[in-house]
This record gives C-alpha cells, sequence and structure tokens, in this order.
C-alpha cells in the first residue's frame, strides 16, 4: 500500500506541475483612435486616445508617443513558458517512467522482492475478494460524456471526444495484449500467465487521463477524482490478487500514454475522414477494450 500511495502521490505532483503558468514579455504596437466626446481617457495625443488596453497585463516600459498614430508600449502577459515541464515532450515523461518501472521490475531483483513482499503482506491482512474492479475500471470513461449531458462542457464536441477515446482504446488493448502474451507473468493467484501489465488499470487510466484533460479548465478536481478512481482499480486489482504492483504501475502508464496518443491523432483523424468544422457529422470507428471489441459510432447535430 505505502508503494502505491507514493506512485499515486507523485503522478499528481508532475501532473500538477504540467499545468503551471509564468510570465514572458512582449512588445505590441496599438493603432491610436481617433477622440470622442464620449472618452473620459486621461492619456491623449493631439486629436487621438490611446485604446483602452482590457488584456491582463502589466505596463514595463514608458509610453512613447509620435506621429505615426501608433503607439509602442512593453508588457509582461501571463502566458506558458518553455520548461523541461511544458515542454512538447513532457507529457510522455510520466507514463514512460511508469511502464519502465513494470519493465524493469521484470528482471530487477528488489522490484520482484517488493512485488512478492506486498502479496504476502496483503494476504495476511485481507481474504475476502473485492469485486469492483470489474466496474470502476469503466468510471472515468462514463464521466467524460455524463458530465457534459450534465451541463460541463468539455474541452471537445461528442465526435472529437469519441475519435480520441476509440483511438486511445485501441491503442491501449492492443499494446495491453501484445504485452502480456510476449512477457508470459504469472498472476499472483496462479490462475494464467498474463499478469504484466494490468488491463483494468490501463482501462481506468486512459478514461481518467481523457477526462482530466476535458474538464481540467473547468476543474482539475475533475481529473483528480478520475485519477483516485483509477487508482483504485489497481490497488483492488493488488489486493485481489491478480496483479502484481508492478503489473498496476505499468497499466497506469500503458493507459496514460495511450490517451495522449489519441490526442495526437486527432488531427490525422479529421483528415483521414475528410471532417471539417461542418453542424453535422457521422463517423464510424472501431473500439477495442482488454475484454471486448465493437464499433462506436458519433453523430454530431
Amino acid at each position: 500500500m505505502k508503494q502505491i500511495i507514493l506512485i499515486t502521490a507523485f503522478v499528481f505532483s508532475l501532473t500538477i506541475q504540467l499545468n503551471a503558468q509564468t510570465e514572458d514579455s512582449t512588445r505590441i504596437k496599438l493603432p491610436l483612435l481617433p477622440k470622442t466626446s464620449s472618452d473620459s481617457l486621461n492619456l491623449k495625443s493631439g486629436n487621438n486616445v490611446i485604446p483602452y488596453i482590457s488584456h491582463p497585463m502589466r505596463e514595463k516600459g514608458s509610453l512613447l508617443l509620435g506621429n505615426t498614430n501608433e503607439i509602442s508600449m512593453e508588457y509582461n502577459i501571463l502566458s506558458k513558458k518553455k520548461t523541461f515541464f511544458n515542454s512538447s515532450y513532457s507529457r510522455f515523461i510520466i507514463p514512460t517512467t511508469l511502464i519502465s518501472y513494470g519493465i524493469i521490475a521484470r528482471g530487477n531483483k528488489s522490484l520482484l522482492n517488493l512485488d512478492h513482499s506486498t502479496n504476502n503482506e496483503i494476504g495476511e491482512h485481507l481474504s475476502k475478494h473485492v469485486p469492483y474492479d470489474d466496474y470502476t475500471q469503466y468510471a472515468p470513461a462514463i464521466a467524460i460524456y455524463g458530465l457534459d449531458w450534465a451541463g460541463i462542457k468539455a474541452k471537445h464536441n461528442f465526435r472529437d471526444r469519441t475519435l480520441i477515446m476509440a483511438t486511445s482504446y485501441l491503442i491501449m488493448g492492443a499494446t495491453v495484449q501484445t504485452m502480456k502474451t510476449s512477457f508470459g507473468v504469472e498472476r499472483p493467484d496462479g490462475s494464467n500467465f498474463h499478469s504484466f501489465p494490468s488491463g483494468h488499470t490501463a482501462t481506468a487510466f486512459v478514461g481518467a487521463h481523457i477526462l482530466f484533460k476535458e474538464y481540467k479548465d473547468v476543474s482539475p478536481w475533475i481529473g483528480i477524482g478520475g485519477y483516485g478512481v483509477a487508482t483504485a482499480t489497481g490497488a483492488m486489482r493488488v489486493f485481489n490478487k491478480k496483479h502484481w504492483v508492478s503489473d498496476v504501475v505499468a497499466g497506469a502508464g500503458i493507459g496514460i500514454l495511450s490517451a495522449e496518443v489519441g490526442y495526437m491523432l486527432l488531427p490525422v483523424w479529421h483528415n483521414v475522414l475528410g471532417i471539417k468544422n461542418n453542424d453535422k457529422s457521422l463517423v464510424i470507428v472501431p473500439f477495442v477494450s482488454t475484454e471486448s471489441a465493437g464499433v462506436g459510432l458519433a453523430y454530431t447535430f
């Protein structure tokens, strides 16, 4: 349990840092507007009035007036400054780290001992099966549509959300099944050799990460709640002795990474399907999870 809590805290802290904003400065030039009798501004130059700027920025330099009917001012404007954490590749740091942990654990004696000691400790304190993991894995995905239908507007429309989710789940399902077959890790309960990675956890984290990205501008707590449900799903898989801790960690990374790739491929889907910003559109895409497959239908009207 301590290991799961530490990993969860690490994921949350880095996620918050990715959305931090810093200050940057820029120089802009604005045209002067004709003077009118209704103007109540104090900054004037001849028969011209300096336009009012309703942008959240602070003046840094002095005001320069000339005969070119233009003004030149330097401002500090709130914007995203390029750092290690908000660079274009930073979104892959967390999932790559989680997946790497799971893969390294397959051949690292210390991490394997951690898996087995955690499993033994759980066996000493918990004996009852927790049956909710089969349902909570889908809870974040349901919330992505449920919140929108409840009047909380998502970042993307129904069509694009469906494309992102279908692509993400397709990538996740293919990755999980390929790795399960390739690694052949035995489950803690000895039922089969498809333990690594955790498909339930990957499914939950795909939905949780999309939930965060769709509603982070509304409230970051929506995404945090989704991550909480996904983490609980992974914990229940360990409690039920269906997975090792490393299986769950890798599953979380696969889920987050699949969601990021799903967002990256959205413009590609638009080009392939010829989707433009029309009022009406019909999209049919395949849907694959770890235990099912089908076809998704999205119609925007």
